[in-house]
């Protein structure tokens, strides 16, 4: 038996309160324990909750942003399941502040962790809180030995405002009426109208750059008593798509001035006049981007509005470009790559990340073990890639002949094989013969190291639009859908640039109004600009 190693209390009363304080000490290490079953309890619910919600985030992270040839869905349905990462981001930070409350009486305050600072252009509200001096040091000289500072992020939502701009008249005592004197009224993107050039720039940011519909800027203006109709803002638009217009088609002949392009195109359902209903029509993006391969210039993204996904359309927008154009296996793209276009043949290069696909939904259906092998195998190809994103186009085709050439030699070879002993209906034989047909332009890059192993540039380019399609439903005429087309040009090329697209457009336009000359285009451009 364990000796107790203090005196026990002769005195009666003096026992009883020592009882008592062992017995409340007792009570107290019980409840502790009973606390520190639950909250283990708690715990490891919390932590099957969050370990599930945080596994279907990541698959939807993979969905969304990991290559598409590993998505799990495509389209519409990929687009909505986007929607439900924040409802799972918040799902996982309430379990989080459950747990941070039924622990908060057990926990040690822990020591600040470490975070990225804040900007530095943004504006610091300095607030200094004064400690309560208490009534037994009042009057004494406090001397300071230290303090702690934490930075927190506040926003003030923007504020309508309204210019009042005056012009005096004066006149000169002892002169007629033509000594009245005026300053000139300055000159407005919308004369006589109501929104100024950084309003316009707003709106059109708004929509085309965030994917916010005029008919939802509508409501969220009205909340600070701002009446600003969808009809008349898509007005404004009309204009600013006209007076943006030489701007977009500098971008589309700067882009063919490039040696290598690439094109995508994607649908932008418009409504039909007089028909009441939508009709499909089609956006064209025409991207370069001549970092991958150590190139100087500047990124930069056109679209094009069109009632039709024929091959003409291409012809036209890409008329005078005689250089490499990058593209998925669209037939409509074969007709500039053509033998009866002469010297004005483009060179086609086609996009292993859309041949990826095709095997990868085999792949992930489980039926077919070539498929399996082909997808493991093409992996290689991506990892020289990494290793040679931004050398020059000599450093890039050597290290490509030397480590992707027989990765593709073995894959085309493998297909080869496998195609005379499968079934010509079959979707894998389907796929064989999609790259064997177009083996010249799969191996292209091999040998130029300008040109990509995918056409991935211009789909993330192209990928904005399809979001602001969703949430505006269709363009409202083909006059909307070129606007859309000129206005997003712009936008999306300054975003490319790491340009703010709203002070861009707000200054550019101010510049438009006040008569900026067209011999001086390209100093507008988004890439150009200086706050």
């Amino acid at each position: 038996m364990k000796t107790l190693d203090f005196p026990l209390p002769d005195d009666v009363d003096a026992l009883k309160a020592l009882v008592r304080a062992m017995a409340e000490k007792a009570a107290y290490a019980e409840s502790l324990e009973s606390e520190n079953r639950d909250l283990k309890a708690l715990n490891a619910a919390a932590d099957e909750r969050i370990a599930r919600l945080t596994s279907i985030l990541k698959a939807l992270e993979r969905n969304r942003f990991g290559k598409r040839s590993e998505k799990l869905g495509a389209g519409a349905a990929a687009e909505q399941q986007a929607f439900v990462f924040e409802e799972i981001e918040t799902g996982i930070a309430e379990i989080k502040a459950s747990l941070d409350k039924a622990g908060s009486a057990a926990k040690q305050k822990r020591a600040p962790r470490p975070r990225k600072a804040f900007a530095s252009h943004l504006e610091r509200i300095e607030v200094v809180i004064e400690p309560e001096v208490p009534p037994e040091h009042q009057g004494k000289e406090k001397i300071k030995i230290g303090e702690d500072v934490c930075e927190r992020l506040d926003v003030e939502p923007p504020r309508f405002r309204v210019i009042v701009t005056r012009r005096p008249k004066y006149a000169f005592k002892a002169v007629d009426v033509d000594g009245v004197i005026q300053a000139p009224a300055p000159a407005h993107i919308i004369e006589g109208g109501i929104p100024t050039e950084a309003l316009l720039a707003m709106i059109a940011v708004s929509k085309y750059a965030d994917g916010l519909p005029l008919y939802r800027q509508e409501g969220i203006y009205a909340r600070d008593g701002v009446e600003l109709d969808r009809s008349l803002m898509a007005q404004w638009m009309g204009r600013l798509g006209f007076e943006l217009e030489p701007l977009s088609e500098h971008v589309l002949l700067r882009i063919k001035q490039g040696p290598r392009v690439f094109a995508d195109e994607t649908t932008l359902p418009t409504l039909e006049p007089g028909a009441g209903k939508a009709k499909k029509a089609y956006l064209w993006a025409y991207a370069r981007d001549d970092r991958p391969f150590g190139g100087g210039d500047p990124p930069m993204v056109a679209y094009r509005f069109e009632d039709s996904r024929s091959g003409d359309c291409a012809l036209r927008h890409l008329a005078g470009y005689h250089g490499i154009l990058q593209v998925d296996g669209y037939a409509a793209y074969h007709r500039l790559a053509g033998p009866d276009r002469g010297e004005k043949a483009l060179l086609l290069a086609c996009c292993w990340a859309h041949l990826r696909r095709r095997f990868y939904e085999l792949h992930v259906a489980g039926s077919s073990s070539l498929a399996t092998a082909t997808v493991e195998r093409m992996k290689d190809l991506w990892s020289v890639e990494d290793q040679v994103r931004g050398l020059t186009p000599d450093h890039r085709s050597t290290a490509r002949r030397q480590s992707s050439a027989p990765i593709v030699a073995e894959l085309f070879a493998l297909w080869e094989t496998e195609l005379a002993l499968i079934s010509e209906k079959s979707k894998l034989a389907e796929h064989i013969r999609y790259a064997m047909e177009r083996r010249a332009s799969f191996e292209l890059f091999l040998s130029d190291g300008r040109i990509e192993i995918d056409s991935n540039i211009v789909e993330r380019a192209i990928r904005p639009q399809t979001i602001t399609r969703k949430n505006a439903l269709f363009a409202g005429s083909d006059s909307g859908g070129r606007t859309w087309a000129t206005v997003a040009t712009l936008l999306t090329t300054a975003k490319m640039n790491g340009v703010d697209p709203f002070a861009w457009l707000k200054q550019t336009l101010e510049r438009i109004a006040k008569g900026w000359p067209n011999r001086d285009i390209e100093a507008l451009m988004p890439w150009n600009y200086a706050a």
